[in-house]
């Protein structure tokens, strides 16, 4: 409901030229003549100035194309989970290219109303299991990511801006830029330091998702495709909850996506400030380990965190997982080194079509809006955000492939009935949220970053 104007200050000056006469009668006189006793005919009132009658006529509801206008402008659309720093680091790829396959460039971030965009600070296992003299390890495959983000936000200072705080987002929202942050994609990048934890939030890294799709040496993994994985610590080794306890002291957000049942409910056991799902989906849609139960939507809710929707068609369509592992069967060594990256998007879409073909479904955007009604209707409506994992999967809902099909995903929820609030909600303000209630947490510990931090070490 729009909010009733005040009337204005014109309207009441204006009142005696209304016909607004007063009932009290006018003091005794003398005797008059009596022509001077009729009474004049009345004039009617004259009509009220265009500008009175426009402040007190009620507007004329807006259309549906200027409701999903008017949000994508006000609202702070954040995406929590964007893998486009593969190819950035890998291949080159600039965000500036007009690479019509790359879900991420600064014309799309444009016309989809970007406000935040998470990079993935994506550190593949290999890096951990087998460093080599060329690449590094673990940790530094995660600092040259941090770096080339810098590199983009630096080149295109004009659009972007580095944002490590909420406060941050709306500044760089109210500036007109895109806010650019980072999250770290699988635990092993510390290498089982809490030194390095540390430097990677000074570096501006505001989440870390604890596993990737391995086990790594204190928190379980729930691997990609059902059956999962056999635990190695039943959930988060005792070293695996002071990473926790560290994180979530020093303001970085725990991020439960990819984690193991058992690991779910180690942290959510642990945590003392709300934690995230950066990109999953609902497992009662669409049965994959990888995706989240109702419980754990549940239990997420309580924590007062917030669990972003994956995009990626395998999380979201039952159809799907049975096409791709058929293929991943007859062209697993292909697909492998695609996925390894080393190419520009329009270069991975065309080797992925000569390899697939049509082999892939389409999921339609339905689909994806179906596990947003579902997980707010379990968690809640201010428990849901959006997390892409563009630019690092295979295939997306129709018409959401890149940033500028966002007005689509608002057109679709507000055709569902939403009402305008509660879509600013899911697009950014819940995140929003929890962001700021996690760096409220690590203020109230009052404590330093390293002059207090935990120096205990994997046993």
């Amino acid at each position: 409901m729009r909010p009733m104007r005040s009337i204005p200050l014109l309207v009441l000056l204006l009142a005696p030229l209304l016909g607004c006469a007063s009932d009290v009668p006018p003091p005794a006189t003398a005797q008059a003549p009596a022509a001077s006793l009729a009474t004049p005919p009345q004039a009617p009132s004259p009509p009220p100035p265009p500008d009175v009658a426009a402040a007190v006529a009620p507007a004329a509801p807006l259309s549906l194309e200027e409701r999903v206008a008017k949000l994508q402008r006000e609202s702070i659309i954040v995406d929590t989970h964007d893998d486009i720093t593969t190819p950035i680091l890998d291949a080159g790829f600039d965000l500036a290219d007009s690479d019509p396959y790359a879900a991420t460039t600064l014309a799309k971030m444009r016309a989809g109303g970007m406000g935040a965009e998470f990079f993935s600070i994506y550190v593949d296992e290999r890096f951990y299991d087998h460093p080599t003299a060329h690449d590094g390890g673990a940790a530094r495959r995660a600092l040259d990511m941090i770096d080339v983000t810098y590199q983009q936000i630096e080149r295109h200072a004009n659009e972007l801006q580095l944002a490590t705080s909420t406060d941050d987002i709306r500044r760089a929202k109210a500036d007109g830029k895109v806010a650019i942050l980072m999250g770290i994609e699988g635990g092993h990048a510390i290498e089982n330091s809490l030194h390095a934890l540390r430097d990677f939030y000074r570096l501006g890294v505001r989440y870390m998702t604890l596993t990737h799709s391995k086990h790594n040496d204190w928190a379980d993994s729930a691997g990609i495709s059902p059956p999962a994985p056999k635990p190695w610590h039943h959930g988060l080794s005792p070293f695996g909850e002071e990473v926790v306890r560290e994180m979530q002291r020093i303001g970085m957000l725990v991020d439960v996506s990819h984690v193991s049942d058992e690991t779910f409910e180690d942290v959510l056991r642990v945590a003392k400030a709300p934690v995230i799902a950066s990109h999953s989906s609902s497992r009662a849609l669409c049965d994959l380990p990888r995706n989240l139960s109702d419980a754990e939507l549940g239990a997420l809710s309580k924590n007062g965190g917030v669990a972003m929707v994956n995009y990626f068609s395998l999380f979201l369509d039952p159809k799907v997982a049975p096409a791709l592992g058929a293929l991943f069967k007859s062209h697993g060594k292909e697909l492998g080194a695609l996925l390894a990256g080393h190419l520009k998007p329009a270069a991975a879409h065309a080797a992925l079509v000569k390899i697939a073909g049509d082999a892939l479904p389409r999921t339609p955007l339905s689909v994806l809006v179906d596990h947003i009604e579902h997980m707010v209707k379990v968690a809640g409506i201010d428990h849901v955000g959006l997390g892409s994992d563009w630019d690092g999967s295979l295939s997306y809902p129709v018409g959401l492939e890149g940033m500028d099909g966002l007005p689509n995903l608002t057109r679709a929820l507000l055709e569902r009935g939403w009402s305008d609030e509660d879509v600013k909600k899911v697009l950014g303000e819940n995140f929003l949220r929890v962001f700021s209630e996690a760096a409220a947490f690590a203020r109230a510990t009052k404590t330093t970053l390293s002059g207090d931090g935990s120096t205990k070490s994997i046993d």
